[in-house]
This record gives structure tokens, C-alpha cells and sequence, in this order.
């Protein structure tokens, strides 16, 4: 198995071959990540990397606590990611629960700009402080623990203002990241090293998908019933969407067809409908034809990433799956399986919607025992992970 040092050297192409080469303990900064117990570890050194690269040399634990929220808003707010899991119901995570007050205090939306979060949290910061200060207990100090192991003397853990008098002596000997200064709690100074400044700056795309990998398999193991997680780092793209081709399957389905509306009763207007997913995209993160319909476009926005409720909304769902069925399989309508055909690049990759609920000759009770089979997990672990019901 490859040490972290020869991971971040081959799989993201970190170059050590600078002046700092023979005096920078690289070994220790790829144990900066070792052995978390929380996520916000992750984000300490994203935020001190996003930082030096916009040519900050020194910051408090104020500031660096600031980008933290930003960089986590989108996974926890948008994507419902719980960044440690959860333990009897309560959030582990400190950072996690900084960011959900920060959203109930402020009312932001999940997909605010960094800038309007940055905001908030100076407006809201004397509401913040208690949470923002329990992150700085351990993290600052237990990161540069991987730089300890060449220095003889022991850290005492049990006492920051031995902790910085021990940073400061281990520094002599071995050169870190960064020294603190005796300032306290949040104001606490943070300095950044200028070697360490230029080898940061030299790899900064690389150390990020470094850390971006590994908070990606933390975040995974701890939501293991997310899929798509490794998109759910950042603000939606939109561009991710590939609905065209489904647009023009179902376009074809209401020329030939009246499809009832699942949400109103009603029949779809050909000229006013969106595609949209039954179970939210930001949970599922594609594009799938099977959990794909038409619904009436008022009402898209209104359910936005809400899960609808199961019933009686799934057995509509299902029935105007199974007439896209019908009609995809119709030898009357040689024109319709064509449409689907296209959907297979971008909308057709399960293996069970391909093998089973697309074949010929399923039964319309067959057709919906098979989405509902298949379907119905999914939408359960999207509620587990506390997607809200719609209300109409």
C-alpha cells in the first residue's frame, strides 16, 4: 500500500523539487489528514490552502474558521451531507451544526454565493462564537501532529498555551506550515511559513484534490447510503443535467398521448411542461430515465430538490412510466423506440432498469412492482438523509 507522501507524488502530481526541496518536512504535511476523528480536519487545510493561495500570509482562527463554513455550506444545506455522521440522532460534527445555525439564524437558501455566506457569518458571528470556538479546540494543533514524531520531546495536548510554546520549539527543528500566536480563542494569530507559502502555492490544484479525495472517502463512509457523493463537494452545475434527449422522448409521448399531470390531475400541456425527477437530482445525482417525468412547469420550482410524498403520488408516477413504456415497445410507432435509443448515452445506465424494466413483454403490475422494487430504497435513504416532503 503507497504511504500518503507517494499517493499525493503519483496521483496528483505534487512537485518537491523546489529550493524548499531538502528542508521541508513533506512527509509530515501528507500526514496532516491522518487518522481524523472529524471532518472539519478536511476542511482546516482546504481553508489554509484556499487562503495562502490567495496570497494570505497570515489569518486567525476567526478567519479560517469563516472559509471552513463557507466550504462546507453547500454539502450540508444542498446535498443534506452529514459531514461526521450521526450519533441517537444528534450531529456529531461541530462544523456541521455551525453551518445548519449559521442557516437558521440567517435564512440563506442552500445555494447562497460564498460571498453572501461569508456575510452572514460576520453579520451573526457573536451567535456563532460558541460553535466556532469549540472547532478550534483540537484541530490547529492536532493537524501539524504528523511533524511531531522527529522532535524528542513530547506534546503535552492537555494545555494550548503549552501546545503553542511546544509548536514554536518544534519549528526550530523541523519547519511547519504554520506558528500560532498568543492571542486567544478565535482571535488567535496563525502564520503562515514562507517556504511553505511557495511549495503551497507551487501544487495548490494538487494538494486540493488530495484533500478533496480523502474527505471524499471519509464523506462516504459516513453516508453510505449516498450516491454521487464525489459531485456533492460544490454548488450545483447545472451543465451536469443531460435532459435533451429525454425532452424529445416524452415531446413525442404527448403527441400521441394525453399524460395526466402526477402532481395536479391534470393533462399535461405540450407547450408548459418541464422534465423533472421524482426523486430530487440533488440526491441521486442523474439524469436516469426511470425517474424521469413530465409534470406542469408552475410547479417545479415549488418542489424544487423536496421529495413528493409516496403516495398516492408514486402509482400516478408509475402509471405514466408505464405508457412511455407502452409506447416505446409499440411496433406502430417505430419512431418512438428510436427516441429512447438516444437516451442510452445519458439517461439509461442502470443495469436493472436495462435488464428488467425496459425489456419487452412487463405487465403493467410487472413494470410497477419493478420501479417501486428499485425506486423505493432510494427515495427512503433520500429521507433518511432528511430531504423535506413537498407540500402541494
Amino acid at each position: 500500500m503507497q504511504s500518503d507522501l507517494s499517493t499525493i507524488k503519483t496521483e496528483y502530481g505534487l512537485r518537491i523539487e523546489g529550493d524548499y526541496y531538502n528542508h521541508l518536512d513533506i512527509e509530515g504535511f501528507s500526514l496532516m489528514m491522518k487518522n481524523p476523528s472529524y471532518c472539519y480536519k478536511f476542511y482546516w487545510l482546504e481553508a489554509i490552502v484556499n487562503l495562502i493561495s490567495e496570497d494570505v500570509t497570515e489569518t486567525t482562527f476567526d478567519e479560517i474558521i469563516n472559509e471552513m463554513i463557507a466550504n462546507a455550506w453547500y454539502s450540508v444545506l444542498e446535498f443534506h451531507i452529514h459531514l461526521s455522521g450521526i450519533v441517537l440522532g444528534d450531529v456529531k460534527d461541530g462544523l456541521e451544526r455551525a453551518v445548519k445555525k449559521l442557516s437558521d439564524i440567517s435564512g440563506l437558501p442552500a445555494n447562497a454565493s460564498k460571498l453572501e455566506i461569508k456575510n452572514a457569518i460576520k453579520e451573526h458571528d457573536a451567535e456563532l462564537k460558541s460553535e466556532k470556538e469549540q472547532l478550534t479546540n483540537m484541530v490547529p494543533y492536532r493537524a501539524l501532529a504528523g511533524f511531531f514524531s522527529k522532535f524528542d520531546e513530547t506534546a503535552d495536548w492537555e494545555s494550548t498555551r503549552r501546545m503553542i510554546a511546544y509548536i514554536e520549539r518544534v519549528n526550530k527543528v523541523n519547519i511547519l506550515p504554520y506558528t500560532l500566536g498568543s492571542s486567544s480563542k478565535l482571535k488567535k494569530e496563525v502564520y503562515f511559513n514562507p517556504s511553505w507559502i511557495k511549495m503551497i502555492n507551487d501544487n495548490t490544484v494538487a494538494i486540493l484534490g488530495w484533500i478533496q479525495f480523502e474527505k471524499v472517502k471519509w464523506l462516504q463512509n459516513n453516508n453510505p447510503e449516498v450516491p454521487g457523493l464525489v459531485y456533492k463537494l460544490a454548488p450545483m452545475d447545472e451543465k451536469m443535467r443531460k435532459l435533451n434527449a429525454v425532452r424529445k422522448l416524452w415531446d413525442a409521448v404527448l403527441e400521441l398521448k394525453q399524460i395526466v399531470d402526477v402532481f395536479t390531475d391534470k393533462a399535461i400541456d405540450p407547450k408548459g411542461y418541464d422534465v423533472d425527477h421524482f426523486i430530487p437530482w440533488s440526491f441521486v445525482m442523474n439524469d436516469e430515465l426511470w425517474n424521469l417525468m413530465p409534470m406542469d412547469s408552475s410547479l417545479n420550482s415549488s418542489k424544487s430538490n423536496k421529495l413528493p410524498a409516496w403516495d398516492p403520488f408514486f402509482s400516478r408516477f408509475s402509471q405514466n412510466q408505464y405508457l412511455l413504456y407502452q409506447l416505446i415497445h409499440d411496433e406502430n410507432y417505430p419512431g418512438m423506440h428510436k427516441r429512447f435509443e438516444t437516451c442510452y448515452k445519458d439517461n439509461i445506465h442502470s443495469i436493472w432498469a436495462n435488464q428488467e424494466l425496459y425489456r419487452p413483454g412487463n405487465t403493467p403490475e410487472e413494470f410497477g412492482n419493478i420501479l417501486e422494487k428499485n425506486m423505493r430504497p432510494v427515495y427512503d435513504s433520500a429521507r433518511r438523509q432528511g430531504y423535506e416532503l413537498w407540500k402541494i
